[in-house]
């Protein structure tokens, strides 16, 4: 269950999770001590330009996210971890690249106490070239399409389990499994790694890198679709499921605790939904949080989910699967049509982050 005090602040619940409106600081410290996961999230960028969801000026970023690194602390467990994916800027008026994400993970854990246990960074291939006037019109500097992406751990050992995300064989790692004496002989390598008749042996994949390639190119998504159904513009700064799925896999087990604290359209929630984990994500602006649910409303007719996220801005919430006594896990009504989906609460009704029955 929510804690009491976050009751009021829930817009939508599922099955296995909440989506909340408000400031994240205040919320981390509504929960219950050593009660998260894991925290993976993509905050607002300390970019140059101003953009509609509420970027950072990067003198001021840096601070600015140790009050939410500083909150989560006494949130995430022991075996906890919280994962940020940063994007890269330049400093103002020069082709000089700005340090903050740098100056972000030495403040993380110089001054707030968290372990670095791995640097990743995110290549998105189809990310458009930019800044315009350093790489496309004066052409002297390349393309930027990698973000640093910093796993924090609360202690040394934070819960995780490579093999969870293995990657698939290349097809020449197939045939040296399936005959690995035609491929190599075990013996010392001139770098020093031992070699050793193991190496041929089928674990189930490939240990991935920490560089982690996915395009960024959603556009025909059940959630850019119901968006443009509704005539609303969908959030502008989505991160790709792919991303925050592989940490999920990597650090959290079926039924851990997840929270997104900066969730925008919720790409957390819904991954987190698909891959059995509890979830919890924070959104400041009521508009963008409410048009989030969108991403559960899948086979809703086009009449249903206008009216739900309506009702949503509104500050009403909707319970999109309550269990039944059966313990079948059912769609909700809706307010406005009783044989559909979307059962409004009044504000401040308490959801269950847990539905009992099967998964929808």
């Amino acid at each position: 269950m929510l804690p009491p005090a976050l009751g009021s602040r829930s817009i939508y619940a599922t099955r296995l999770g909440h989506q909340l409106v408000g400031d994240s600081r205040e919320v981390l410290g509504l929960l219950d001590e050593g009660s998260v996961d894991l925290i993976v999230t993509s905050p607002p960028f300390a970019l140059l330009r101003e953009k509609s969801y509420g970027n950072k000026d990067q003198r001021e970023y840096v601070d600015w996210l140790c009050e939410f690194g500083r909150a989560a602390l006494p949130a995430l467990k022991e075996t906890g971890s919280f994962v940020v994916d940063l994007g890269g800027a330049y400093q103002r008026g020069r082709p000089v690249r700005s340090l903050y994400p740098w100056r972000v993970l030495l403040a993380f854990c110089d001054d707030l106490g968290y372990r670095l246990a791995e640097e990743f960074y995110w290549h998105n291939p189809a990310k458009l070239p930019s800044p315009i006037e350093w790489v496309n019109k004066r052409k002297i500097r390349v393309k930027d399409s990698v973000n640093t992406v910093w796993w924090f751990s609360k202690g040394d050992w934070p819960k995780a389990d490579v093999r969870n995300v293995l990657a698939p064989y290349s097809e020449r790692m197939k045939k040296l499994i399936a005959d690995p004496e035609s491929f190599y002989r075990p013996k010392d390598r001139p770098s020093g790694h031992d070699i050793s008749s193991g190496f041929g042996t089928d674990n189930g994949g490939a240990i991935p890198p920490n560089l982690i390639q996915c395009p960024n190119t959603d556009s025909n998504s059940s959630y850019i679709r119901m968006c443009k159904a509704l005539g609303r513009e969908s959030h502008p700064a989505r991160f790709p499921p792919d991303l925050p799925a592989f940490f999920i896999k990597l650090l959290t087990c079926p039924g851990d605790l997840v929270l997104d604290i900066f969730s925008g359209s919720n790409t957390t929630g819904r991954v987190c939904e698909d891959l059995d984990r509890r979830w919890i994500s924070i959104e400041e602006r009521r508009d963008y949080a409410a048009l989030s649910g969108v991403r559960f409303m899948e086979d809703w007719a086009e009449g249903d989910a206008r009216h739900a996220v309506e009702d949503m801005e509104r500050g009403q919430s909707v319970d999109f699967a309550r269990p039944a006594k059966s313990g079948q896990v059912l769609v909700a009504e809706s307010r406005r049509s009783r044989s559909q989906r979307g059962r409004a609460h009044g504000d401040g009704a308490e959801m269950p982050l847990f539905a009992a029955g099967r998964r929808r």
